[in-house]
């Protein structure tokens, strides 16, 4: 079994020089030595022609297994399949977990997947037809055709016997399942109870049920929640009539959340964190829309402030602060927004009403705007030596800090509505609509006051 070590950049440098020259051997030898995740790593920083030696150094067994763990994206590892004999690449498809499979075909051209689908067993490739048709990103496209499966009126000496025929192309054996001659979902043991019950024993009589399982429709996020939830390492999937089709692994799950994060990160930050281009001119073309987008909306609030030059030019002393009351307001709202679309993903808060998360927001925001309102009060009156100038700005802090508290829990809630992911709502815009409603808000409060006063 291969052993798992932490590759030195000298040990990489010696398996690449056996490529390089050519000694099949020795190559096989050290990196068929290290863990597949790392010889994935390897793979994916060489170039072209030395694919094509490790294509005839190692088997289509051995490439399957370091192609279920590359980390590379789908859309590029289908390009490798294409470096390959057909046969070969075919070969290589049929020794991976179907559910990896699938995830690079996906992306494979029509004709290159006929052919290697034509090449694969009819068995294998049907099965991997029925997975393409599955809806992205819900448990039919993310599941393992690979499970043991048992029937009810089986020992215990029976399923063991089964067990250890299947376990080396299953994705995992610790829980075996119990299906019926139409294959529905009947029940389900885990390797333990295999081991300590007697061998006569019935499968029926000692077999764990209800089952919980998701439907093959059902969307990846809730899946995840699931397996969190109640802390499975896999999950069976069913069709809408119960029959057994798959399961979900951890793994599998491990992958949704990275992604799901990697996706909740891009929109908050308004730039797709998962494809990063290299070049400046590509990385400067995919900010522009909403770099752009948001200097209008800059500009907006300039010509706001531009509205009150007249008041400003009595006393400029008042820009000073504006900074001061943009920040806090700013970041009250970034703060909303990152709840707001927390509790709208967590499926926990699903009875929670929009009304109730609305009146909660505003009231977190009145009770942080009044506590940093008076401490700004406090500190600009001491200052400037002027108590009243220090309240009304205190005042018109409280007012922006709740406002754009709302602000940060309404956005995620009208995404939502228009059928977008609430978590995709950018942070940079719920800053700038802020930074525009405290210039009004910060002017507005002082122009009333000035107007009393004098």
């Amino acid at each position: 079994m291969p052993e798992t070590t932490l590759t030195t950049p000298e040990q990489k440098e010696e398996i690449i020089s056996y490529l390089e020259s050519q000694q099949a051997g020795k190559f096989r030898k050290a990196y068929l030595d290290l863990h597949v995740y790392e010889q994935a790593q390897i793979f994916s920083e060489l170039d072209e022609t030395q694919r094509n030696r490790i294509y005839r150094y190692l088997s289509p067994v051995e490439m399957g297994d370091m192609f279920n763990a590359i980390e590379e994206e789908p859309d590029q590892v289908v390009n490798y399949f294409k470096e390959m004999i057909p046969q070969y690449a075919a070969d290589v498809i049929y020794e991976m977990y179907t559910d990896n499979a699938v995830d690079i075909l996906a992306y494979a051209k029509a004709k290159d997947l006929n052919q290697y689908l034509e090449l694969l067993p009819a068995e294998a490739a049907v099965e991997i037809r029925g997975m393409l048709h599955y809806q992205d990103k819900t448990a039919g496209a993310i599941m393992s055709t690979e499970y043991v499966a048992i029937t009810g009126n089986q020992t215990v000496r029976s399923a063991l016997h089964v067990m250890k025929k299947e376990a080396l192309d299953a994705e995992t054996i610790y829980y075996i399942y119990v299906i019926d001659d139409e294959e529905n979902l009947q029940g389900v043991l885990t390797l333990r109870d295999l081991l300590t019950n007697d061998d006569d024993a019935l499968i029926s009589d000692i077999m764990n049920r209800p089952v919980m399982s998701v439907d093959v429709q059902e969307d990846q996020e809730e899946v995840a929640q699931t397996i969190r939830d109640y802390n499975f390492i896999a999950l069976p999937v069913t069709n809408p009539e119960g029959k057994m089709i798959g399961i979900i692994n951890v793994d599998d799950i491990i992958d949704v959340i990275d992604e799901e994060s990697a996706q909740d990160y891009s929109g908050l930050a308004g730039v797709d964190v998962d494809n990063l281009p290299s070049n400046p001119w590509q990385a400067a073309l995919k900010r522009l829309p909403w770099s752009l987008g948001l200097l209008i909306l800059g500009i907006t609030t300039a010509v706001v402030i531009s509205w009150y030059q007249t008041l400003i030019q009595k006393d400029t002393l008042m820009v000073t602060f504006i900074a001061m009351v943009m920040g806090a307001s700013g970041n009250a709202g970034t703060q909303s927004l990152a709840v707001s679309a927390t509790r709208i993903a967590d499926k926990d808060d699903e009875e929670e009403s929009t009304a109730k998360m609305v009146a909660n927001e505003a009231l977190t925001g009145l009770i942080v705007g009044f506590f940093s309102g008076i401490l700004f009060a406090v500190i600009t009156g001491i200052w400037q030596q002027d108590l009243d100038f220090g309240l009304i700005l205190g005042l018109a802090l409280l007012i922006a800090v709740t406002i754009s508290n709302v602000l940060g829990c309404l956005l995620p809630i009208i995404f939502k509505k228009l059928g977008k992911d609430a978590s995709n709502v950018p942070g940079a815009l719920v800053s700038t609509i802020s930074d525009l409603l405290s210039a009004l808000i910060y002017f507005g409060t002082i122009q009333i006051f000035w107007n009393l006063y004098h």
